[in-house]
């Protein structure tokens, strides 16, 4: 195995992504290549790391040693009792099932102590039923395959060794049992949230003082109506489905991307109702101290941040600003230098009204927008000139000038479009059928054909380009670096980050549950399951950087669980339950990560057959 490197301009910059690569030979004589690992983009330490990884792995190979079986045919009589002829000829292999991503799961989620939390909280009942086994299952198959219980219970289960690794049975899997157990999560949700803040400090020496906050919106296909006080409401929808009702799901991170808190909101919450309750909460919970809140614009109101900046301690934030208030300030920081806050990036800091605003000027967000720009003004136009040639009454003009400003929003605002107005119509008196109809084919004529004039804004188009790649953030942290501020709000992208793979990943809708209740539970499992993703995705950062989580997950998921039968010469039946090898690249996965795999487990015999009568 070697590392491959390819390059790639975008954006007028040289990128490097890496590959672990593998020689295969094949017929022929010929060799051929195999890509291993995507490493994606990683610094000149990270990949060096990588070289000594494969190289420590190679030189640890050992060569497979050939073994000789005898069948029992042509084995000599054995007095010993306690030994045991197989007949090889009937072995059997069964009950494939997946085994690698259910090990890892278990292993996340006992790094968190997850499964003492939980065993403390969540006794089992009179009837032994481990509720903590339970949920782990609901947690590992959220983060694995996710679905509804219905198919956790009807499919998946049976296809995964979660009874091996969690010594159980199919009673994990009971169906009633899996909804019950949502029913006793949310009453521990905020000891829940001390606990894993208290593990990613341990671990990680996570730190908690910049937090990030953002919503999202999650729908639901059922239909109303629903009890008086159910969240499940209409409201402005992130996912497009205005049609569909919906919860508000607000979300605190870190800049390393721990979640810290959440909170399900009802479907027509406003953003800037939320913050104010939110800051209470993170108070009482965690205690007052000086923390910094970044958030984007839209989500602080001037009460909330007056509020903030009273407090004691005061509370520092960092906010995105709406682009009119860039145009306010505009002459002010014209005057302004600009100071590189780093490869790429510069910025202006103004002093005003006891805030700090921090105007932010990327190059490669420069490049990007006015790709963009270009690109969807260039379609425009040529649509335009499509619909200039055709023959079209001012109803079908309109309407086709509608989709189209629909399709480009942006380029639209720098052209100008300018269509003939409707003639008004006189109220007229009846007149005879066949002079009516005249007139009417005579009208319909004279709208036919239509023509409509367009021109390129150019002194908006002059303006949007000097623009672009920059926006306006103001604090009220005072700060002579504005480096750092720069990147509190870069890093909002880690919210953004979270809501994917909530959504994408971890599969957060559709919603199968119609209690309100259980919707807040399945958000919570959802929410530990992304634990378990964030927890593996900072691992991997400092251990195999340049994987993400999922690329780790399907290569642990080819790990195969199997039963392998054979039956004795004395009727009885031996019984070994094996995982299957881990390929190579998972073997370096392994040691990368710095994890062993457990012992196989212990071989079984089944009991001997009762004597004939």
């Amino acid at each position: 195995m070697f590392l491959r490197c390819t390059k790639r301009k975008k954006c007028g910059k040289e990128h490097r992504y890496w590959t672990v690569v593998e020689n295969k030979r094949v017929g022929g004589g010929r060799v051929v290549q195999r890509h291993v690992l995507y490493l994606g983009e990683i610094n000149d330490s990270q990949q060096e790391a990588w070289r000594k990884s494969i190289e420590i792995f190679e030189d640890g190979q050992t060569r497979p040693t050939t073994v000789a079986l005898f069948p029992d045919e042509r084995l000599g009589p054995i007095d010993d009792q306690s030994i045991v002829r197989v007949r090889l000829d009937g072995m059997q292999l069964r009950r494939p099932r997946q085994w690698g991503a259910g090990w890892l799961a278990g292993q996340l989620y006992e790094q968190l102590e997850l499964d003492r939390f939980w065993a403390q909280r969540l006794p089992p009942n009179r009837k032994g039923t481990p509720w903590d086994l339970i949920l782990q299952t609901l947690v590992s198959y959220r983060w694995i395959a996710p679905g509804s219980e219905w198919r956790l219970h009807r499919d998946w289960f049976e296809r995964s060794a979660m009874a091996d690794l969690l010594g159980g049975d199919f009673g994990l899997a009971e169906i009633h049992k899996l909804y019950e157990c949502l029913d006793l999560l949310l009453p521990h949700k905020t000891a829940l949230f001390d606990h894993l803040t208290g593990r990613w400090k341990d671990l990680f020496n996570a730190k908690f003082d910049v937090l990030l906050y953002d919503l999202t919106s999650s729908y639901f296909e059922s239909a109303p109506p629903f009890p008086e006080k159910d969240k499940r409401r209409f409201g402005h929808s992130r996912d497009k489905r205005s049609d569909c009702v919906q919860v508000v799901i607000a979300l605190i991170v870190t800049p390393e991307g721990f979640p810290l808190a959440y909170e399900v909101l009802p479907g027509h919450t406003s953003d800037k109702s939320t913050l104010r309750n939110f800051l209470q909460k993170i108070e009482k919970q965690y205690g007052k101290a000086g923390r910094i809140w970044v958030m984007d614009r839209g989500i602080p109101t001037e009460e909330v941040l007056a509020e903030m900046r009273a407090s004691v301690p005061p509370v520092s934030s960092l906010v995105g600003t709406p682009k009119g208030r860039l145009t306010k300030l505009e002459k002010k920081l014209t005057a302004l230098p600009w100071q590189r806050a780093r490869d790429g990036v510069e910025v202006k800091l103004l002093a005003d009204e006891g805030e700090v605003y921090v105007l932010a000027q990327s190059r490669d967000r420069i490049g990007k927008e006015r790709g963009m720009r270009r690109r969807q003004l260039k379609w425009l136009w040529q649509r335009l000139q499509e619909l200039q040639a055709m023959t079209l009454t001012r109803d079908q003009l309109l309407i086709k000038l509608g989709a189209a400003q629909h399709q480009a929003p942006s380029a639209w605002r720098l052209v100008k479009v300018t269509v003939p107005t409707a003639e008004k119509k006189t109220k007229k008196k009846p007149k005879a059928k066949a002079q009516a109809d005249a007139e009417a084919k005579t009208e319909i004529q004279t709208e036919v054909g239509v023509k409509f004039e367009f021109v390129l804004r150019k002194d908006k188009l002059r303006a949007v380009r000097q623009r672009a790649g920059r926006y306006l953030l103001r604090t009220n942290l005072s700060r002579s670096d504005p480096a750092p501020l720069w990147e509190f709000y870069i890093q909002l992208t880690h919210v953004e980050e979270a809501f994917k793979d909530l959504k994408g990943d971890l599969a957060l809708r559709p919603f199968h549950h119609q209690l309100e209740e259980r919707i807040e539970a399945h958000i919570l499992v959802a929410f530990l399951a992304y634990g378990l993703h964030v927890t593996l995705g900072r691992r991997l950062r400092d251990l195999a950087p340049g994987l993400t989580p999922r690329s780790v997950w399907e290569k642990f998921s080819a790990v195969q669980m199997i039963d392998v039968h054979l039956p004795t010469n004395d009727g009885r039946e031996v019984i070994l339950t094996r995982y299957t090898q881990p390929e190579t690249e998972l073997q370096m996965l392994l040691r990368s990560l710095k994890l062993g795999l457990p012992a196989q487990p212990p071989p079984k015999i089944t009991a001997a057959p009762m004597p004939a009568n």
